[in-house]
């Protein structure tokens, strides 16, 4: 069995290149999510006009890993208390976002926020949104995969 989970938490790049690490996750794609522009391209999402954020859509084995743990990893390897933007990436598209794709995910997600909020962890209030998982939109190819076949760094 297979399960989807799709987040946002910054330049894509990094984002996919963590998730692909967990165990029990199947696959990685870096793409665009919760936007009003069908189709598009990375140009236009980095216009910070069509609403997208750089998301990664994560195919997941629920016996190997909850989604539970992906939502704890997801926290961990970004700042979720910043608004709009991690590290020197700045605009929409780069918010903390996790697109629930039903009631279970949104549940579980509102929970891990809610205690990541109360654990004082950060100074400042957690910033990530929960929303419906809306159509995935796969990014370009030569973003798949960029730092397996590029290495460098994200903000991440």
């Amino acid at each position: 069995m297979q399960s989807k989970a799709t987040f946002g938490a910054g330049c894509f790049w990094g984002v996919e290149a963590r998730f692909r690490e967990i165990d029990g996750v199947l696959d990685a794609a870096a793409g665009y999510m919760g936007g009003h522009v069908d189709h598009p391209t990375y140009e236009q999402v980095c216009s910070d006009s069509t609403g997208h954020a750089e998301v990664v859509e994560v195919v997941f084995d629920p016996d190997r890993v909850s989604y539970g743990a992906l939502v704890e990893a997801f926290f961990a390897m970004h700042n979720p208390t910043q608004v709009n933007r991690q590290g020197v990436d700045v605009g929409t598209q780069y918010r903390s976002v996790i697109f629930a794709h039903d009631d279970e995910q949104a549940e579980v997600a509102e929970r891990l926020r809610s205690e990541l909020e109360q654990s004082d962890r950060f100074s400042k209030p957690i910033a990530t949104a929960i929303e419906p998982a809306a159509t995935f939109w796969r990014a370009e190819d030569y973003h798949q995969q960029y730092h397996a076949r590029h290495g460098g760094s994200c903000a991440i």
